[in-house]
């Protein structure tokens, strides 16, 4: 977990720029749910917990916000936003596991042929729009879950014929596709500390 860091003045006191999300020292907490958990598990254990670690983070660098805030882009030309990201990764979510992985023929969330933005050109200011964005992404989070969890091994696998998760075009195994979702979070936590950042200043853990 990355700490805040602190700065000193001129009297050599320890002080700080920047306002702490969840604990004021920048330690460990028991308010922190990422915190405590499972450790020096096999593959699997492994995995899922730092994808659960992941999904905690965002859920945690939107608290506090309302629909303004979630839905503030950042700097021109980016459509990025908070709101925008819990879209993104909830449709990244149904296609990786409920498509890919489980075969279901389901349509997109919010994306289309016509509108392959659709992610984050639909995210605006209102409360039913933020609300049903993370009732999507928990959704999708459940049904991952599940299906993580009740799968025989991590070894079994899926077609990917487009090539469209990294697979080259052929098969991938579930073993992959958690990696790609860990790294895809990782990717986007960066962008999250940012926009959250440039709402409050607040940076967290």
């Amino acid at each position: 977990m990355v700490r805040s860091c602190g700065l000193t003045d001129d009297a050599g006191m320890a002080t700080t720029r920047r306002a702490d999300m969840f604990t004021a020292d920048g330690k460990p907490s028991d308010d922190d749910p990422r915190e405590n958990g499972p450790t020096l598990g096999d593959e699997r254990t492994t995995l899922v917990e730092t994808l659960r670690f992941a999904r905690l983070t965002l859920e945690m660098k939107c608290e506090g916000l309302d629909a303004e805030a979630m839905a503030r882009r950042s700097v021109p030309p980016s459509t990025m936003s908070l709101l925008g990201l819990v879209r993104h990764l909830a449709e990244v979510e149904r296609a990786t596991f409920r498509v890919l992985m489980a075969g279901q023929d389901v349509p997109k969330l919010y994306c289309s042929d016509t509108d392959r933005d659709g992610d984050f050109d639909g995210a605006v200011a209102d409360p039913r729009v933020v609300a049903e964005a993370w009732d999507a992404w928990r959704a999708e989070v459940d049904f991952a879950n599940r299906f993580v969890a009740e799968a025989p091994s991590l070894d079994i696998t899926a077609e990917d014929p487009l090539n469209q998760h990294g697979s080259g075009g052929g098969a991938t195994s579930l073993r992959e596709m958690l990696v790609g979702m860990v790294w895809e979070y990782g990717r986007h936590m960066g962008h999250v500390d940012l926009l959250r950042e440039r709402i409050d200043g607040r940076i967290g853990q």
